[in-house]
């Protein structure tokens, strides 16, 4: 219980740094974003993850099924 809590406390905050230093990243290049832009922003990288990770659940449910062995056809009687 205790590491999974450590483990999800590192990765908010290692995502809100990264938050921070893409904003004072922009900040020195002279771009400044709405909050408009920011939300924007902040909906395409959860899209994409959740796109990614339905994804991955697909391919791994479809190969734990046996969705991707070759078929054999039982209708050929010979």
């Amino acid at each position: 219980m205790i590491l999974r809590l450590s483990l999800l406390l590192a990765a908010i905050t290692g995502l809100l740094l990264t938050f921070w230093g893409v904003a004072h990243l922009w900040a020195d290049l002279g771009v400044h974003m709405s909050l408009h832009g920011w939300i924007a922003y902040a909906a395409g990288g959860l899209a994409s993850l959740a796109l990614s990770a339905g994804l991955f659940f697909l391919v791994f449910k479809s190969a734990r099924e046996g969705y991707d062995e070759a078929q054999k056809s039982d209708s050929y009687e010979e």
